[in-house]
């Protein structure tokens, strides 16, 4: 049952949808999808064009908004929208270390979580836009790996869209993992340059801190195992835009002089484990390196691989001189299923997923080249999360496609630049810019 209510200058309902757990199979298991449908309060009673929002990760639930913030507010001039929680997030059926042994051992969960990329998340929106839509077409807003799925949604189901909108989320169409991370490595040591470079006392603070790490053992309270990589993988908020400035203000706050001598203080303790942690989201986790999956070359920790290409992230190798220690970034390392208490149970299921072979395609360049969907995207000069020379090899194959490449914003755009980012790509997919 839909159940409404209200918050400042909008109207909520929550929608429930049943799907196929596998859309091959219709009439096999099925999961819950849960996604919530907003109005501007003065347009309640309007019949509405659709815009549904594939949020970023993978991973994530949909944002939780009060009232009209960051892109919504713009968005709901045109539209009802639609946040989605993406299978397996959000109040959608969990999959977590306490949902997934339901299924079974840990080659049951991989078998499971390999529904779970985007192709799977197009085929929930088909499966539900006839249940929102009465069948109508919608425009899709897709953000990081929601434009992932947005690319998959125009290469296998385009039919369904009106426009689609993608900030930050352009694919690489065939390249493999590995392809992936060896791009991303420099352009992640580049961020970690430009935050020294603003903030040039945190270079001693991090040093200080990571040597700690590497002679003294350290479990915050949550249980999480803080090693000097744990450390290092705090780099991956240097791709927001307020990210260097958080990082500052967290190593600041580093030590706190005790009875036994310099310690970690409880409170960079406490905000630490709130950014490592994968409680709240661990198919981030699970299936990050599997979204870059599509033939049979397995992903096989490709990040903790191709990081050893690039030995300037060593913490030991660098303390031992005098140089900067470098951050990392959006990388997903076996030693996260030690460190995490909410992942260690499912180390073994991340192995048997590093380690398939069967992967499919998620697009079809044909199929593309030959669109016909106004599609408009947002590219981020030097994007921390998605390499631009990728993007932009993308975008020349989507018959169609308007960029609109900036430098400044960061990889959140669409919530820091509020309004404006979604105004101007709409216009784009309109031809009013």
């Amino acid at each position: 049952m839909s159940v409404s209510y209200r918050q400042p200058g909008v109207v909520l309902t929550d929608r429930h949808f049943t799907v196929p757990l596998d859309h091959d199979a219709p009439k096999g298991e099925t999961i819950e999808l849960y996604a919530r449908e907003v109005v501007a309060t003065d347009k309640a009673n309007q019949d509405l064009p659709w815009l549904v929002y594939l949020q970023g990760g993978p991973g994530f639930g949909a944002n939780r908004f009060v009232g009209k913030g960051a892109w919504l507010g713009r968005a709901l001039k045109d539209y009802r929208v639609l946040l989605l929680d993406q299978r397996g997030t959000g109040h959608s059926t969990p999959a977590n270390r306490q949902t997934l042994p339901l299924r079974g051992g840990p080659a049951e969960q991989a078998d499971y979580l390999t529904h779970f990329r985007a192709d799977s998340i197009v085929r929930d929106c088909e499966a539900i836009r006839r249940d929102v839509t009465g069948g109508a077409p919608w425009t899709v807003l897709g953000q990081s790996f929601g434009g992932f799925c947005t690319v998959n949604y125009l290469s296998t189901a385009p039919e369904g869209l009106t426009a689609a909108v993608i900030t930050g989320g352009l694919p690489s169409l065939d390249a493999h993992a590995d392809d992936v991370y060896r791009a991303a490595y420099p352009r992640i040591e580049r961020k970690v340059a430009a935050h020294y470079a603003r903030y040039p006392q945190d270079v001693e603070r991090a040093r200080r801190i990571a040597d700690h790490l590497l002679t003294n053992e350290v479990v915050l309270p949550n249980g999480y195992r803080l090693t000097a990589e744990a450390f290092q993988s705090l780099g991956i908020v240097l791709g927001g835009s307020e990210g260097s400035h958080r990082l500052h203000y967290l190593l600041e706050d580093a030590f706190v002089r005790t009875p036994q001598g310099p310690a970690l203080s409880d409170a960079f303790q406490e905000e630490v484990q709130g950014l490592l942690s994968y409680a709240a989201h661990p198919l981030y986790a699970l299936v990050h390196e599997a979204i870059y999956g599509q033939d049979a070359r397995p992903t096989a920790w490709s990040a903790e691989r191709v990081r050893a290409e690039f030995p300037q992230f060593d913490a030991a190798k660098t303390l031992a001189g005098d140089g900067p220690l470098l951050f990392t970034g959006e990388t997903i390392h076996p030693w996260m299923f030690d460190c995490d208490p909410a992942l260690r149970p499912l180390r073994e299921t991340a192995e048997l997923l590093a380690a398939r072979t069967d992967w499919t395609p998620l697009y079809d360049p044909a199929r593309l080249a030959a669109n016909e969907v106004p599609v408009a995207a947002a590219v981020y000069h030097d994007d921390m999360y998605v390499d631009t020379a990728h993007a932009l090899a993308t975008a020349r194959t989507i018959r169609g496609l308007r960029t609109w490449v900036t430098d400044e914003f960061e990889h959140d755009g669409v919530r820091a630049g509020g309004p404006r980012v979604l105004d101007r790509l709409l216009a784009l997919t309109r031809d009013e810019a």
